[in-house]
């Protein structure tokens, strides 16, 4: 069992910048492709980033793509993501997500294990 703790969200002006960090307990997540998702107000949960195992392969949403970076220190089980000039349509919960041993996309929820309980960012306009 892994359970998922993200923090860092908070309030933040267009153009600004925050860090998300998702601290994992219970057991080694080094062994698990991690992910980060969203999910706006009225909105359906949507994927963000992954990172694959070792930290040297990760891939993006179209929407983020060169605005937001991806990365995990496995000797403290934590995964980050980095999120740069950030707009009024990057507000949304945030959650950190764990796979399955997956072979299939993703951006596919269902290939996400385990989940955090999610953290809130909101940025004005």
């Amino acid at each position: 069992q892994v359970q998922l703790v993200e923090s860092g969200g908070g309030l933040v002006q267009a153009g600004g910048s925050l860090r998300l960090s998702c601290a994992a307990s219970g057991r080694t997540i080094s062994t698990d492709v991690m992910g980060w998702f969203r999910q706006a107000p009225g909105k359906e949960r949507e994927f963000v980033a992954v990172v694959s195992r070792s930290g040297t392969t990760t891939d993006y949403a179209d929407s983020v793509k060169g605005r937001f970076t991806i990365s995990r220190d496995n000797a403290k089980n934590t995964v980050y993501l980095h999120m740069n000039t950030l707009k009024p349509e990057d507000t949304a919960v945030y959650y950190c997500a764990a796979y399955w041993e997956w072979s299939g996309s993703y951006s596919d929820l269902l290939g996400v294990h385990y989940w955090g309980q999610g953290t809130q960012v909101t940025v004005s306009s």
